[in-house]
């Protein structure tokens, strides 16, 4: 699933593509992906003009000029396709499609139909049921250390688990929270209410400096998610961890010298970590 760098990048090229344009016309292929497309969608969108473009967690907002917001989830193996060729069909898959005056051709394609498109009165996205008990975004200053710590005081949760709670901060995903765990030297089985506040500062650290270069790099390419553009983002040469079982870290040799990157399974998901440099330690998650 698209991550939050991922999710930004295709933000930012839907608003290098269509901010500002007047849309033309708005189509479904469909009565809806994972939800049901709001009704009217298309007769609501026709005529609109696109006036700001943000992102919240992993979702994508796109303000109108009649104060509402079409929300975009990407889901599971959702993109967003952009083109200057209107004259172009929908393509299999592309459940949404969105012409403009300007020329701009966005398609949404979603093979899985795991995404969602739902549209609100822009006053109202805070209180959107998908957004409203999210955390702060962790690139803003509403995620600190301390806000960390205090989420994490007497949790008997695994610290992965707990970055992965969207309540907790918003946007994080398996890769990042693994590539973040190993740059803040924490095992991703840690209890957190174990964590001191010098290692939440830590992690708080990582996780921006993660983020920030693999929204730099245009996100990591896996399975499905390429750029709006049509490239592939880069970020996924750089991991340090996730994906490199068995393999050497930076800051240890790998085999034979040492077992190398280290791979388990937590709540069915697959954590990567340096045995080396994250040392379960006494408070870790039940793993046996």
């Amino acid at each position: 699933m698209p991550e939050l760098p991922e999710v930004e990048t295709v933000m930012r090229g839907m608003r290098l593509h269509l901010e500002g344009h007047k849309i033309a016309t708005a189509t479904t292929g469909r009565d809806g992906l994972r939800r049901p497309f709001p009704p009217g969608l298309g007769d609501s969108l026709r005529g609109r003009v696109i006036t700001r473009f943000g992102r919240r967690g992993k979702y994508i907002l796109v303000d109108l000029d009649d104060a509402r917001t079409l929300l975009v989830h990407l889901g599971m193996s959702g993109r967003i396709v952009l083109g200057s060729d209107i004259s172009v069909p929908a393509a299999r898959h592309e459940h949404l499609l969105i012409l403009t005056h300007q020329g701009a051709r966005c398609g949404l394609v979603d093979p899985r139909r795991f995404g969602v498109v739902d549209l609100m009165r822009t006053e109202d996205v805070g209180a959107h049921p998908l957004l409203a008990r999210m955390g702060p975004e962790p690139l803003g200053n509403g995620f600190d250390a301390v806000g960390l710590a205090r989420a994490a005081a007497g949790r008997r949760t695994p610290i992965k688990s707990l970055l992965l709670d969207q309540r907790v901060v918003a946007g994080l995903g398996n890769i990042y929270v693994s590539e973040a765990l190993f740059r803040a030297g924490i095992h991703p089985a840690r209890m957190a209410a174990s964590l001191d506040a010098a290692q939440c500062g830590a992690l708080v650290g990582s996780i921006r400096d993660v983020l920030t270069e693999a929204i730099a790099a245009g996100g990591s390419s896996l399975r499905d998610y390429v750029k709006p553009d049509g490239e592939l983002g880069y970020f996924q040469h750089a991991w340090r961890v996730y994906g490199r079982a068995g393999e050497g870290c930076p800051e240890c040799p790998g085999p034979p010298a040492c077992d190398g990157v280290m791979r388990i399974t937590q709540a069915g998901r697959s954590s990567f970590f340096c045995p080396m440099r994250q040392e379960v330690g006494a408070e870790a998650e039940d793993l046996s």
